[in-house]
């Protein structure tokens, strides 16, 4: 799976292949998903600082979230902040397994932290999950090891924050 930044051209293609999605399981795609897309809106994102991206699978989406780059008192320096995560209703309406759901979960998170080295460069994230019950799927990372890629990682009720360990100096 890949993060992806999402455009306005590929905001109406994500709005009707999950319209399609929707209604074909009997349900009004007028009401679902309401808040998120009726408040997120790709075309006025600041480059570099925010942006709405989707995790893809192929040509599947499979969840979107808006990222924003910020500064927080708690932290000393930029913090990325992932927020509204809204998955596919392939998840919600049943027609994909549970494991498929922490998967995606999992793979957005994964990628919010890719794009933390790479492209909205922040040392600090936070991610906040659909609901506090998620936090089950990350559970693990709150343990410290060796390899780990963070030198902090919390969860509290529905907010993972962390911070990534830096790259060692040679």
């Amino acid at each position: 799976m890949r993060l992806l930044p999402i455009t306005e051209s590929s905001w109406r293609t994500i709005r009707a292949k999950w319209k399609r999605r929707v209604e074909g399981a009997g349900e009004d795609f007028s009401t679902y998903a309401l808040t998120a897309f009726a408040s997120l809106d790709p075309g006025s994102p600041d480059p570099g600082k925010s942006g709405l991206y989707a995790l893809y699978n192929g040509e599947e989406v499979h969840a979107f979230c808006q990222v924003n780059r910020l500064l927080m008192s708690r932290f000393p320096s930029p913090v990325l902040r992932a927020r509204l995560v809204t998955v596919s209703p392939i998840y919600d309406l049943g027609q994909e397994n549970p494991e498929g759901y922490a998967q995606t979960l999992v793979a957005l998170f994964s990628g919010v932290i890719w794009l933390s080295r790479e492209t909205l460069s922040s040392d600090h994230i936070r991610f906040l999950l659909r609901s506090p019950g998620d936090a089950q799927f990350f559970a693990a990372l709150q343990i410290a090891t060796p390899l780990s890629p963070f030198s902090e990682f919390a969860i509290h009720g529905a907010w993972i924050t962390c911070s990534l360990k830096r790259a060692a100096m040679p």
